[in-house]
């Protein structure tokens, strides 16, 4: 089944609260999964930033909401305990706890206002209330870069070859080959030879190289016939690594292909052209920074107990 969103689980992780003691949130998360079912796989999927499981995060955020509503005790680290008013709540027997039903309680409703900052702010979050704080971040960041490397595609289609040529020695500069920038551009953009475009140093010591064929096709994709003539240069020059960089795309055969020999080949179509200039900095511009923090409970833990 789809691993359930953090409203859907605050009933379940309340109702956990509610056995005897005071429970680990680990446990919470390993009782609930057992719950809903979920997959080894459901279980393990990660944030899209890769800093912590989807679900664990999940039953956390349920549990964050319902201590702010009161009916979870703050107590230490990634543990909860549920209060006299959880109980209350669950004798009601309710058929969901959700953000509307926490509604009900002055200190909720409090926090979820600091939380917005502003009370007309509402309407633009009802799209991301499925989704807990991080996720949201994530989903938001993740459509930014999305823009992004559109963006920078477009502009690679609009430059000229020889921008392109530019653009890949940057990149690979940045990356760690090739030695100096000098190094690079003397290397790549210089040979045309064969089906090959340019040679660079794997590393700064130059200890082994690696032949690169770069091209700035827009509309038509790499196919197998292409790839194939560049195995067969790095066969004529006896190389056993080679980069195929272009900001289209490579074909299904293509890829099959380059997964079915053994000169090493690595393909670089111009999607992961473009996240490897954000991530690497190459044609971008950093605008603002965000850190994201969470509460040192173990600092405050005397006062909470």
């Amino acid at each position: 089944m789809a691993i359930p969103d953090f409203q859907t689980l605050m009933l379940p992780v309340l109702r956990f609260a509610a056995i005897k003691g005071e429970h680990s949130l680990r446990d919470a998360t390993d009782y609930l999964a057992d719950q809903f079912k979920l997959s080894d796989q459901e279980r393990e999927e990660l944030l899209p930033s890769g800093t912590q499981p989807i679900f664990y995060n999940r039953v956390g955020w349920a549990r964050t909401y319902l201590k702010q509503a009161g009916l979870l005790a703050p107590t230490r680290r990634n543990y909860l305990r549920i209060t006299q008013k959880g109980r209350e709540v669950l004798d009601s027997k309710p058929d969901m706890i959700n953000m509307k039903f926490l509604e009900q309680f002055p200190d909720y409703v409090e926090f979820r206002d600091r939380k917005r900052g502003k009370k007309g702010e509402k309407e633009e979050l009802v799209e991301i209330e499925e989704l807990s704080p991080e996720e949201s971040l994530d989903a938001s960041y993740l459509r930014i870069r999305e823009d992004l490397t559109k963006e920078i595609l477009d502009n690679i289609f609009r430059s000229s070859p020889s921008f392109f040529e530019n653009l890949v020695v940057e990149l690979l500069v940045k990356m760690g080959y090739g030695g100096s920038r000098s190094d690079a551009a003397r290397a790549v953009g210089r040979v045309g030879d064969e089906g090959i475009d340019g040679i660079i140093d794997e590393d700064k010591l130059g200890l082994d190289s690696i032949y690169i064929q770069a091209k700035r096709w827009s509309e038509s994709p790499v196919g197998r016939s292409d790839i194939q003539k560049f195995v067969g240069a790095l066969q004529g020059k006896r190389a056993k690594k080679g980069i195929f960089i272009t900001a289209s795309r490579f074909t299904d055969q293509a890829r099959d292909y380059v997964a079915s020999i053994d000169t090493k080949v690595v393909l670089i179509d111009g999607k992961r052209l473009a996240d490897l200039m954000i991530d690497y900095g190459v044609g971008v511009s950093t605008i603002t920074t965000y850190e994201l923090k969470r509460i040192d409970s173990d600092y405050f833990f005397e006062t909470l107990e």
